[in-house]
């Protein structure tokens, strides 16, 4: 089996970090006088020891090394340890939670899903509200880095192919893997600045615009008010979010290329192009609809839907209204977004707009075949021939998706949840989106009425989908643990 000593001395690593961390949502209790500060701090007590024990426990001599099985264990064995430890300040806090609840928040938070057992945002002390938009703001740099530098090599579903092009094209700027997390880390803390800015300037309270901040550029979705953004009236505060969601969404590699070089803009990736391009067609096209069926202004109607498209697209969560009154058809379409999620190398979760696109060049080029048999098709993407090896990765992660979203159904099925509950519960669970649909999981709705069993099948289907399904399945072949 993989020798366990390296994944355990960086998971403790990272235990200690989370322990520092919680020491903000303290600091922000005792500002206010709220006693819920104390949890915070044995929280982090706690956090830090397993933490510190752990790292000495396993410390190696010379410098660590992970071998392909290590970085598979590490990355399923690091976020169910973040996830457990950052799930105990709920237990103490004013909110109260049963651990099952507690992991369901934490896991939500750091997958950036969304998903959330909480109710009464509005009346909660700073500390637990902090607390989740830092969950979700560490989860969405966690899943950059990891999109950007494991799983590539991991050759998840056709992320492969981002390894091709780093080396191509950006090894001459970016030339160390440490390098090139400081370039996200900086890129990502600047968006997160700009996002509260914005949010200050359209009149969110400092207090909001921080935390709606970190939970928009994460595309995590989780909020401080139960109304989620229907609590802000100002349409220019919609539009920031429409704005940072899709920033989020969009490759960060794309966005280092653009600051190393000048001459080669953001839009010149494929990804780009198609995620901007579809949800500007698809919100016009919704907006002239729900205009002329509700009876409002095509202004109006233009916010309304690009703030509601966009943040399930880009799997942030946010809602600014009920839109299941707005008719079948919505609904339905608004399921199948759940689908589609943003770009790959960015904080958002489900498919990808990448995989769709190989998708389609793969489905063109079997179509040709049949109009000439004996010609030799050259499948290219952004102008690069695909290799061999993309196609087949990416048809196997779309039906093992698909598959996961049938048994977590039949899963939460069986909790006798209904059936719009159980499909929109599975789509949204795996996809990170946040909001299902139907009266119990709805945008006007939560999770927390849900059994128990039905919380920890949601939490185990966020995790599957945040690490892009092999990830955690390969875990369970036996030849995996054969050394």
């Amino acid at each position: 089996m993989p020798k366990a000593k390296p994944v355990l001395y960086v998971t403790g690593l990272l235990l200690c970090g989370l322990a520092a961390l919680m020491l903000l949502p303290a600091a922000a209790d005792v500002v206010v006088g709220n006693p819920d500060w104390q949890t915070f701090v044995l929280s982090a007590a706690f956090t830090g020891f397993v933490g510190v024990s752990v790292t000495l426990a396993s410390r190696g001599e010379g410098p660590l090394q992970l071998q392909l099985r290590q970085v598979f264990l590490l990355t399923t064995v690091s976020w169910l340890a973040l996830a457990a430890c950052a799930a105990l300040p709920f237990l103490h806090l004013a909110v109260q939670l049963n651990y099952a609840d507690a992991f369901f928040e934490a896991i939500s938070g750091l997958t950036t899903t969304g998903s959330t057992v909480l109710v009464g945002l509005d009346a909660m002390p700073p500390g637990v509200l902090l607390w989740r938009s830092l969950l979700q703001w560490l989860g969405g740099v966690g899943i950059i880095v990891m999109a950007i530098l494991v799983l590539p090599f991991l050759r998840v579903g056709g992320m492969q192919l981002f390894r091709s092009e780093s080396s191509d094209r950006s090894a001459k700027v970016v030339a160390r893997p440490a390098q090139l997390v400081g370039y996200i880390a900086l890129i990502y803390v600047a968006l997160t600045a700009a996002c509260a800015i914005a949010y200050r300037i359209t009149g969110m309270s400092l207090f909001d615009a921080v935390n709606h901040a970190m939970t928009t550029v994460s595309t995590g979705g989780y909020s401080t008010h139960d109304a989620s953004f229907a609590a802000f009236e100002n349409p220019a505060t919609q539009w920031v979010a429409t704005v940072f969601m899709v920033s989020g969404a969009l490759p960060f590699v794309a966005y280092i290329r653009t600051a190393q070089r000048w001459r080669e803009p953001i839009w010149r990736d494929s990804q780009v192009r198609a995620l901007i391009a579809f949800l500007a067609a698809f919100s016009v096209m919704a907006a002239a609809w729900y205009a002329l069926s509700g009876g409002v202004g095509f202004a109006a109607a233009l916010t309304l839907v690009a703030f509601n498209v966009t943040s399930i697209v880009t799997t942030t969560g946010y809602a600014s209204a009920d839109y299941q009154t707005w008719g079948a058809l919505a609904v339905g379409a608004i399921f199948f977004l759940t689908f589609l999620g943003g770009c790959t190398g960015s904080t958002s979760g489900a498919i990808k707009v990448f995989r769709f696109q190989v998708l389609l060049i793969v489905a063109r080029a079997y179509l040709l075949t049949l109009l000439r048999p004996n010609s030799v098709l050259i499948a290219r993407y952004q102008d690069r021939a695909l290799p061999e090896d993309i196609a087949p990765s990416v048809l196997a992660f779309i039906f093992v998706y698909l598959a996961s979203v049938v048994m977590l159904t039949m899963g939460l099925s069986a909790f006798q949840l209904d059936f719009l509950t159980s499909l929109s519960g599975a789509a949204t669970a795996l996809g990170n989106v946040g909001p299902g649909l139907g009266p119990i999981i709805g945008p006007a709705g939560n999770f927390s009425s849900l059994p128990e069993g039905a919380k920890w099948l949601l939490s185990a289907g966020m995790l599957l989908g945040r690490l892009e399904l092999f990830t955690v399945l390969v875990l369970f072949q036996r030849e995996f643990w054969r050394w």
